[in-house]
């Protein structure tokens, strides 16, 4: 089969449209006809040669796909050869055909373009997993996005506006902040004017929620900004990986730091993707068929253009998800 395959680790370049031998689905497994897949930071940073995949999970880039299930494994009754759907991975999302774990499948909502579909289930499963399974976030708090215009931040503003949360929201733009807007963000933030902490304490005495993309260049600031028992979730370490944190001011406001990603957790179990993915299909899922949470994609491209997709992403540019259309299924 066709994948993207990497002669070795560095810039765009490095990524290749190669032959390689297709997977198998194991016990409990399906294997996907893929027709697009989603395009994720982690993607880059795999390619870079910084993010490894975890032990037994497919060394080929993709987090995320969407497509028709070609076969199905020993074990698996939920699923049926040439079901639609669209699936998390722990890798392999840039080829035409990936096995993964049943309990990390989704089926496409009714209506829904099936490429749209490949930029859903890693944010839906990072989203959910850490507004609300984490931080608890709930009706009348204020959220505070980092990223507002990121896929993940496109997704995030919806979800907190569905379940009625005040959100604030960064961008590095007046276009992406009218956007953010557009979506439901209440705050708008240009991080590169305003002073994102000044901007949160202006509307209360802090944000309950913070989702962070930024990791280190932010921890401090991300505090000052949390309310009393508020809750830092830090999913990303676009500001680097160390910091200093002033434990006097989180002890002063009952706050707690947590930092989470989705790719290292467990198949099966607490706090597993299965976990996370059947909460995602039971909670949000309806909300995703009806319309009122919808994917946002800045730009489909032909996966014979994954390196143009990565730079594209890399730019800050995009403004949502960008999918690589890998099959017309």
């Amino acid at each position: 089969m066709r994948a993207i395959d990497l002669n070795g680790a560095g810039g765009p370049e490095v990524m290749v449209l190669s032959e390689v031998p297709a997977p198998k689905p194991g016990h409990g497994e399906v294997l996907i006809e893929v027709a697009a897949a989603g395009v994720n930071r982690a993607d880059l940073l795999q390619r870079q040669g910084f993010y490894p995949p975890p032990p037994g999970a497919s060394p080929l880039l993709g987090l995320e796909c969407s497509g028709v299930i070609a076969e199905v494994g020993d074990g698996v009754r939920d699923w049926a050869v040439g079901d639609r759907v669209c699936a998390l991975l722990s890798g392999g999302g840039y080829a035409e055909r990936v096995a993964v774990p049943a309990t990390q499948v989704l089926p496409v909502p009714d209506g829904l373009d099936i490429g749209a579909a490949a930029g859903l289930p890693e944010v839906a499963a990072t989203v959910w997993s850490n507004l609300v399974m984490t931080a608890g976030m709930r009706a009348g708090q204020l959220v505070l996005i980092h990223g507002g215009g990121s896929g993940i931040g496109t997704h995030a503003i919806q979800v907190a506006k569905t379940i009625g949360a005040r959100v604030a929201v960064t961008a590095g733009s007046a276009e992406k902040l009218a956007r953010c807007a557009e979506l439901g963000a209440d705050v708008l933030i240009n991080y590169k004017e305003d002073d994102f902490v000044a901007a949160v304490r202006a509307e209360r005495s802090g944000a309950d929620v913070i989702l962070d993309n930024m990791g280190a260049a932010y921890l401090g600031r991300n505090v000052d900004a949390l309310a009393e028992h508020g809750h830092l979730v830090v999913i990303g370490m676009q500001g680097g990986v160390t910091a200093e944190l002033n434990l006097g001011v989180l002890l002063r406001k009952w706050g707690t730091v947590h930092a989470t990603n989705v790719r290292a957790r467990p198949a099966t179990g607490a706090g597993s993707k299965a976990e996370i993915v059947a909460e995602v299909r039971k909670q949000l899922w309806p909300l995703i068929a009806e319309g009122t949470v919808a994917p946002v994609i800045a730009a489909e491209l032909p996966i014979e253009d994954a390196a143009e997709a990565h730079r594209l992403l890399d730019s800050g540019e995009a403004f949502g998800k960008v999918v690589l259309r890998v099959a017309d299924l």
